[in-house]
């Protein structure tokens, strides 16, 4: 079953700062929030941790394709 969380919640859980989840979910980084009312939105743990799955590790080069040495 999903667990949800609210903004400030999903940005502490993925230890950033919630504006700077706010600008995740915009560039799509993070995922966007499910509306629970028209004023409440939450964030599934699960989509979030799919999410941070997907972040480069550091050292690694966010936009290259890990293919080999080619270049």
């Amino acid at each position: 079953a999903p667990r949800l969380i609210g903004r400030e919640a999903a940005a502490a859980y993925v230890s950033v700062a919630p504006n700077t989840f706010d600008v995740m979910v915009r560039e799509g980084r993070m995922p966007r929030p499910r509306l629970l009312t028209a004023g409440r939105k939450a964030w599934d743990v699960r989509l979030l941790d799919q999410a941070v799955d997907g972040l480069p590790l550091d050292g690694e080069d966010a936009g290259a394709s890990n293919d080999g040495w080619d270049d």
